[in-house]
Order: structure tokens, then C-alpha cells, then sequence
């Protein structure tokens, strides 16, 4: 046994050197990359909305009764952004909650994901304006680089913004949805779409069809990304 051994490193010197090489299970590699990716990634998330929670740089701060960071996989490929919480997001501290939040869950598992796989979901702002106005420029100069953070952690493949405030705040574009939809924008270098927001599906059924035409366009892109 130990002649057998000898000889087979020895062959190995002559071919290689006196370097070894060892064969491993490529896919336990990569599902043990993947997992410690997804730690890593969402601790750095947590420890960012530990730094950012109790920020005060515009007046929201004030008036919020959470700080809602955003919620989902941390190396989702696929990241919403809503323009801002509404009343049961600032109650809750999760983005699109109540009908809105069931509405968008049936979208994504019609397209095969669903809420925290794949999928994060998070607002430009992250604190409830007022009687759910729209977000002022100054609250969204501060609060933007919240959301580029978050962004560069995460690294998703596309972007979507759900409704026409959310999509003119990133684009910088006051111009009406339905010149943002079925385009594909950059959002400092990632892919952006513009869609319905889901709790406008709930107003206005006959948005329905087109926002379920632009998830297909979500899922086609994903699949060949």
C-alpha cells in the first residue's frame, strides 16, 4: 500500500511539480460561496441600518414612528423601490405591507419569486412624508444616498420602480408613467424599469394588464441576465 501511494506521488512530481492539486465538489463550492455571500452581504446591511435608523437630517425624522430600511434577500437579483412608506409601512417598519404588499406578492410568485427570495424590496425614502405626500427634493437629496448604499451592497441585476413618483425621483424625470415605462433606463450603471405601483392596481383594475405585461418583460430579463 505504501509502495502504491509512493509511486502515485511520484508520478504526480514528474507531471505537476511538487505542487498538489486536490479535486473538490464544485457545487458544494458554490452553495458554500453563495452562503457566506448572503451572510456577509446581509450583515453589512444590518450594520448600515444600525448606523442610518435614527437619522434626523430632514424633518421626517421627527415625525416617523419607524425608520423602514427595506426588507428582502440580501443578494436579491431583482430590488422594488416604492417612493416612500405609507401609514402601515411607518406602523409595521416593512415597505409595501397591508393590500398593497398581498397584491405585490401574487405579481412575484406569478413570475416565480416571491418576497425575500430573489426580491428586496425597499422606498427612496425612509420615512412617511405627511399625510403621504409626495417626498420633497431637499428629503430626497438626503435620503438617496441611503438607497445607492444599499444598492451597491446588494448588487441587483435590474431595478424596478413602482409607480410614477418613484420613477421620477430616480430618473429625475417629471413626466407622466406612461413615458417611463417599457424602457429600459440606467440607474448609476444598473438597469431600470418603471411600472405601476401595486397599491394603484388596487385603485384602477384596468392598470392591471399593463403592470402584468411589464412583469413579464421583469421575468423574461432575469431569465436571460
Amino acid at each position: 500500500m505504501k509502495d502504491t501511494i509512493h509511486k502515485y506521488f511520484k508520478q504526480q512530481q514528474l507531471l505537476y511539480g511538487n505542487e498538489l492539486y486536490f479535486s473538490i465538489n464544485p457545487e458544494q463550492s458554490s452553495e458554500s460561496i453563495l452562503k457566506n455571500d448572503r451572510i456577509n452581504t446581509q450583515q453589512e446591511l444590518d450594520t448600515f441600518n444600525e448606523s442610518i435608523c435614527l437619522c434626523m437630517e430632514c424633518p421626517l425624522g421627527k415625525t416617523r414612528t419607524n425608520f423602514v430600511f427595506g426588507v428582502g434577500d440580501p443578494n436579491a437579483e431583482l430590488l422594488l423601490v416604492g417612493e416612500a412608506p405609507g401609514e402601515p409601512e411607518d406602523l409595521s417598519g416593512e415597505p409595501i405591507v397591508g393590500g398593497a404588499g398581498k397584491m405585490l406578492d401574487r405579481i412575484l410568485i406569478a413570475i416565480g419569486k416571491k418576497r425575500g427570495d430573489g426580491v428586496y424590496i425597499a422606498n427612496v425614502i425612509k420615512c412617511r412624508p405627511p399625510n403621504n405626500r409626495d417626498p420633497l427634493p431637499s428629503e430626497v437629496d438626503k435620503c438617496e444616498p441611503y438607497l445607492l448604499e444599499q444598492i451597491a451592497k446588494i448588487r441587483p441585476k435590474l431595478i424596478v420602480a413602482l409607480g410614477r413618483v418613484a420613477g421620477k425621483t430616480l430618473l429625475k424625470l417629471d413626466v407622466p408613467l406612461q413615458e417611463m415605462r417599457e424602457k429600459t433606463h440606467d440607474y448609476n450603471g444598473t438597469p431600470l424599469r418603471v411600472t405601476y405601483h401595486p397599491a394603484a392596481l388596487l385603485r384602477n383594475s384596468n392598470f392591471k394588464k399593463p403592470c402584468w405585461k411589464d412583469f413579464q418583460w421583469i421575468q423574461g430579463f432575469l431569465g436571460n441576465a
